[in-house]
């Protein structure tokens, strides 16, 4: 037996006149590591009751829920109706903001008798994106990015928004000073025509 004991923890190969030393890991290092390993298995098996929550998918799956359950209450579309915004375009309060906030934002491209200008005529039959209050409303809330018209539905307030719709609703018909060209569909010649004849 050896004199040193260091030396019996010398291992038996050498590499380039280098020895390895036994220098085993502390047991509680090796105990957390197997123990790891054990809790790694049972993540991926999505057992319930590891961590919390059932299991990391539904974990997952009810996160994605909840996102979706907000991002439908912060959508100003959310719940709207034609007849939502037509009441808006009478009801003489919603007018008077719809009329201010139109004045603020939209105559700068719309004139503010909405004849048009970098924007199209709000007054005449002719329109780009539809003339329906819904349509009229995705077009103020999304915008039209290739036309340069930012989407007002994230800086203006739900309120405001139904309001600016209903009051485009009122533009329809009037005269304006200077009006633009027509743009778009004349969608009142495509309201009344002849429905095509049935084909069998």
């Amino acid at each position: 037996m050896s004199a040193d004991p260091n030396q019996d923890r010398l291992l038996d190969h050498e590499y380039d006149g280098i020895k390895e030393y036994d220098n085993p890991m502390p047991r509680w290092w090796l105990a957390t590591f197997w123990i790891t390993i054990a809790f790694s298995i049972l993540y991926v098996l999505n057992v319930p009751g590891i961590g919390n929550g059932k299991g990391r998918i539904a974990d997952y799956e009810a996160e994605m829920a909840k996102a979706a359950a907000l991002a439908a209450r912060n959508d100003p579309m959310n719940g709207l109706t034609n007849e939502t915004i037509v009441a808006a375009s009478t009801d003489p309060a919603q007018r008077a903001l719809g009329s201010s906030t139109f004045a603020t934002i939209c105559s700068s491209c719309h004139l503010a008798d909405g004849g048009g200008l970098i924007g199209p005529n709000l007054t005449d039959a002719y329109w780009l994106h539809g003339d329906k209050p819904l349509e009229i409303m995705k077009t103020i809330t999304e915008g039209v990015a290739a036309k340069g018209m930012p989407p007002w539905g994230k800086t203006l307030k739900p309120q405001q928004l139904v309001a600016v719709a209903g009051y485009v609703l009122t533009l329809k018909g009037t005269t304006p000073k200077a009006p633009k060209a027509p743009q778009g569909i004349n969608l009142d010649s495509v309201a009344t025509a002849a429905p095509p004849p049935a084909t069998r």
